[in-house]
């Protein structure tokens, strides 16, 4: 995605150094060293957990903030950023004290009024406001979508990857730096607020009402959601126990799939049925995966035309309304996005180049339930792109192991990329594969990856070398060769399906 663009400095903000910068005190990065967004994320500090105190007033699409940042110094610190775009900040304080701070296009930087050792605790509150800027991403020639802090008519809907976190609140937005999060959001009475987490409570005061979600388990900036507007909503355990929390604007229910019947499915429908399924749902995947990573689940369904893509926001997915057009459709995007609560949620990426790590995996669970429900083998899946794609198509020049920013989010990267799981687990056999998604899914749980620790994973649980395998599929910009069994089963095999446009 694209970054967003400069916001200024406000009047009174100053630069300089903090009374405890001698002695080995200095300023923390102004990012983590993403390769692909150096920007990104910051230097210095570990966030432990963010309290989000935000009222938003449709009418005006005016955010009020308050963020508590509870973060620990990981070296001494005499300055360090967060990340903060296009809103006014009003004041700072660092354990309490007024704090000096200055600001460029992406960085808010904090100079506290005394240094912060290596390992004390700190608190930083940020009071700010503004209109959260929304971003136009263009996808193609006369093809522009919504993403980050969006404005629907009725409310507010948060998504976007890989940068939306610092659109709304200052943050060290990169998924290395995962944090618990509080929201307390105060928004019109008549509308509801859905966020990450479980729902502690709400409060009317007046014309208004507050919302307190919590989401304790640790999480990535960009999976962090709140959701304003009117929603219907339904809470409800599975049959293990497991907390839901389904949220689904009426108005989709009385928009039919297809405008030309009336008599046709609507979105609302066909979205409440496969919402209905996430308890089987998650029981298919925990039994391929590992246990199920948080403590409560559900989605979220808007009935705004310009969302076009689904996003795994953690333990509530976020679905565009279009993916909802018929059934099947409608099942497979949900296990989509909750096959990412093990692969990008509770295992996020250390860099944003290990991309297939995500969707590579998160699209061949769409394979696995498609194989469940008969409605085709993973094996002819992989077949029918491999026979249907010739070999100098742009699909197989994509090395989805290191796409680039430019292509982080092309077809190859989730169709290639299930591709390349179909392929280690032809090479290692059923049994290898799966012990190697579950302890990838169980000794990362809750932390980050890289590709080359999946491969040194695989190998060690399969007892194989897997370089030239990954090599192939990940790390080379053409059609890999297949042995000859395998060429030959490819032979008679369908045209390869259609890849979506909308990504997830």
């Amino acid at each position: 995605m694209t970054l967003l663009g400069t916001a200024l400095a406000p009047a009174g903000a100053s630069t300089g150094s903090a009374g405890g910068g001698g002695g080995g005190f200095r300023p923390g990065a102004p990012g983590v060293g993403d390769a692909y967004f150096p920007n990104y994320g910051n230097g210095g500090y570990d966030v432990r957990h963010y309290l989000l105190k935000v009222a938003y007033d449709p009418p005006t699409d005016r955010l009020t903030g308050v963020a508590t940042i509870s973060a620990t110094a990981t070296q001494n610190l005499s300055r360090f950023n967060l990340d903060f775009v296009g809103l006014t900040v009003r004041s700072i304080k660092v354990n309490g004290r007024a704090a000096s701070w200055s600001r460029t296009a992406h960085e808010l930087m904090v100079t506290p009024r005394h240094g912060l050792p290596k390992g004390h605790r700190f608190t930083t509150v940020v009071r700010y406001d503004g209109v959260p800027i929304t971003q136009q991403l263009v996808l193609g020639p006369g093809f522009t979508i919504e993403a980050g802090f969006i404005h629907p008519d009725d409310g507010a809907i948060v998504a976007g990857q890989p940068e939306v976190a610092a659109s709304w609140f200052p943050v060290n937005d990169h998924p290395i730096d995962k944090a618990s999060y509080t929201f307390v959001v105060t928004a019109p009475a008549g509308l509801q607020v859905v966020a990450n987490g479980r729902l502690l409570g709400r409060t009317r005061h007046g014309a208004k009402r507050t919302w307190v979600w919590n989401a304790p388990e640790p999480m990535a900036s960009y999976l962090a959601t709140v959701n304003i507007g009117q929603f219907d909503t339904h809470r409800y355990r599975t049959h293990d126990g497991l907390w839901m929390y389904d949220a689904l604007d009426p108005d989709l229910f009385d928009e039919a799939v297809d405008p030309v019947d009336p008599a046709s499915p609507t979105f609302g429908g066909i979205a409440r049925d496969s919402f209905a399924r996430q308890g089987e749902i998650l029981d298919f995947l925990e039994q391929r995966f590992s246990r199920y990573p948080f403590s409560t689940g559900g989605g979220i369904v808007d009935d705004y035309d310009n969302l076009q893509f689904a996003l795994e926001t953690q333990t509530r997915p976020i679905y565009s309304k279009y993916f909802f057009t018929t059934p099947a459709n409608g099942d497979s995007v949900v296990v989509h996005e909750l096959a990412h609560q093990w692969f990008g949620d509770s295992v996020a990426l250390a860099e944003w180049k290990h991309i297939w790590l995500n969707e590579g995996f998160a699209q061949y669970a769409e394979w696995l339930w498609s194989e469940e429900e008969g409605l085709g083998t993973a094996q002819e899946q992989f077949d029918a792109l491999y026979n249907g794609i010739p070999a100098d198509d742009p699909f197989w020049q994509v090395v989805i192991g290191d796409p680039g920013p430019e292509l982080l989010f092309d077809n190859a990267v989730y169709f290639r990329g299930a591709m390349a799981v179909h392929a280690l687990r032809l090479e290692v056999g059923g049994r290898d594969f799966f012990r190697i998604l579950h302890a990838w899914t169980t000794r990362r749980a809750s932390g980050n990856g890289t590709i080359p620790q999946f491969i040194r994973l695989a190998e060690r649980v399969s007892g194989e070398q897997l370089d030239d395998l990954f090599q192939a599929w990940l790390f080379t910009g053409s059609k890999p060769a297949l042995e000859t069994a395998a060429a030959a089963r490819v032979s008679a095999s369908p045209p390869a399906p259609s890849m979506e446009l909308m990504r997830r």
